[in-house]
């Protein structure tokens, strides 16, 4: 029987419920940057993709304009997607360490990906309607689907904070390498992999790479 988290999927696909990020996502698709000058661009919502039965959940902010909206697939196609596709390789999340396009052969063991938006937000800044919208409608959902999940990873404060808004989450902040248990999971955050942080050192390697040996660590007990 197909999980019901691809039926979901599709409804994430076809939203139209924020305005400017459907005006945005098509305007990046149909206007597109040089260097992907002869791609066609994916230029809509998107899902959550991984094992239905995953474990850990990674939860990022949101789809890259040119990464995710080009390639229909998140954390795909870009820099912070190089930083997530090798450290869930190298920790057994994943079947390859690059992630590059659809049918590229990268495929998730364990370990489910989504956002708290689904479109790309201009500047990477939802806004918090967007934002509460977003999560309300889909990743609210997505959540009670996976039912098998006991670790969740938070990539960034909005990650978090919607997450914690989701759950009634109270007393806690963001910060990297913060865990904590929650009912049935526990929490970890980790500095969102994005260029301005890993390029200025705010992210290393190694603190990026614990934080996913910690998941698997607490998966393996």
């Amino acid at each position: 029987m197909r999980h019901p988290i691809f039926k979901l999927n599709n409804q994430i696909i076809l939203c139209q419920k924020c305005p400017r990020l459907t005006s945005y996502i098509r305007k990046v698709a149909n206007e597109k940057v040089k260097r992907y000058g002869l791609e066609q661009y994916w230029g809509k919502p998107l899902s959550g993709f991984g094992d239905p039965g995953a474990q850990l959940l990674i939860i990022g902010l949101a789809p890259a304009a040119h990464g995710g909206n080009r390639t229909g697939r998140m954390f795909t196609g870009d820099s912070s997607g190089d930083w997530v596709a090798k450290v869930l390789f190298n920790n057994g999340f994943a079947t390859q360490a690059s992630s590059q396009r659809i049918g590229d052969g990268f495929a998730l063991n364990n370990a489910y990906i989504t956002a708290a938006v689904k479109c790309a937000p201009p500047d990477n800044k939802p806004s918090r309607e967007e934002i509460h919208t977003c999560s309300e409608e889909y990743l609210r959902q997505e959540i009670l689907l996976l039912k098998n999940v006991k670790v969740i990873i938070c990539l960034g404060k909005i990650a978090f904070d919607t997450l914690k808004q989701l759950f009634g989450i109270k007393n806690q902040k963001f910060f990297h390498g913060n865990r904590f248990a929650y009912k049935n999971k526990i929490i970890l955050c980790s500095y969102h992999p994005s260029r301005q942080n890993t390029q200025t050192g705010k992210l290393s390697w190694d603190q990026w790479n614990n934080t996913f040996i910690k998941a698997k660590t607490l998966l393996d007990t």
